[in-house]
């Protein structure tokens, strides 16, 4: 219904005609858009997808001028709804954390010169390097939870100076959030962080209303840290295949760029902030 909204007949390459109701497009254009019956579409819309075919949503893929996340986004709704495993992922995922696994913390120690970190589905910060502790200290904080990115989004007053963008990366975090649940309509731990969120944020209940969804892939973000002060970086998601559903994040500074030297010194920093940790811990 909210792709079906934001098209007008227009773009559709429909007459508007006259008398309408509705801004987008109605039901019965879609249905002659993408050859089905008003009936099959009105099922579709509804929420009745099970059995539908791939060349069924195909067309209404295009019908709706869906973009590539939105299409697998379709598929994966119509896959969860006939109960196949979703995007190559097991239908229940592991709960063990990847923290806890020896050798992908060593890889991420390994980055030295980036913000390295693994987060799951569920936006849950579970390991990072040197760099990101340091980089993430004000999600992190001294709670000793495992910190959440889309708690600290919504429900953190610190996250509106961190993110100079605030409102991009509140779109960003619940199309990636709605992407994932889209896998895994079921997923308890998915329904109960967004009900918490969608009780206590009325941002985030907008947002998740609108029903836009994303992937992260790569780009560029702004940041105000608040030792290192503003930082533009540019981040790479990569999938862990032998985690499935987690995902590593790399954010970088531009060789020579301001920062690039102010990342260096957030690393001192770091580095300074856990040395007093590391000696009594030794002595004691």
């Amino acid at each position: 219904m909210s792709r079906r909204a934001r098209l007008t007949p227009e773009d559709a390459g429909i007459a508007a005609g006259s008398n309408r109701r509705v801004a987008g497009l109605r039901r019965s254009e879609v249905a002659l858009l993408a050859d089905v019956s008003v009936e099959y579409y009105a099922k579709l819309e509804r929420g009745s997808i099970a059995g539908a075919s791939s060349s069924v949503l195909e067309s209404v893929a295009r019908a709706l001028r869906l973009d590539d996340t939105e299409r697998a986004h379709l598929f994966d709704l119509a896959r969860a709804a006939d109960g196949i495993p979703t995007s190559g992922r097991p239908r229940k995922r592991a709960t063990t954390q990847a923290g806890a696994r020896l050798s992908l913390q060593w890889a991420l120690e390994a980055i030295t010169e980036g913000v390295a970190f693994v987060r799951d589905p569920y936006q849950n910060l579970l390991a990072t390097n040197a760099l990101g502790r340091a980089f993430y200290s004000p999600v992190i904080g001294d709670g000793g939870r495992t910190p959440n990115l889309a708690r600290f989004q919504f429900l953190d007053p610190a996250s509106r100076d961190f993110y100079p963008d605030w409102e991009l990366f509140s779109e960003m975090c619940v199309g990636i959030m709605r992407a994932e649940a889209g896998r895994d309509p079921h997923d308890r731990t998915m329904q109960d962080l967004v009900g918490e969120l969608s009780t206590r944020s009325e941002t985030f209940r907008a947002l998740w209303g609108a029903h836009n969804v994303r992937t992260h892939g790569s780009g560029t973000k702004r940041f105000h840290h608040p030792v290192a002060g503003e930082l533009t970086l540019a981040y790479e998601e990569l999938a862990i295949t032998a985690e499935p559903g987690l995902v590593l994040m790399v954010y970088t500074a531009e060789p020579g760029s301001p920062s690039a030297e102010r990342l260096r010194l957030l690393a001192s920093w770091g580095a300074s902030e856990h040395t007093p940790t590391e000696k009594h811990r030794t002595t004691s």
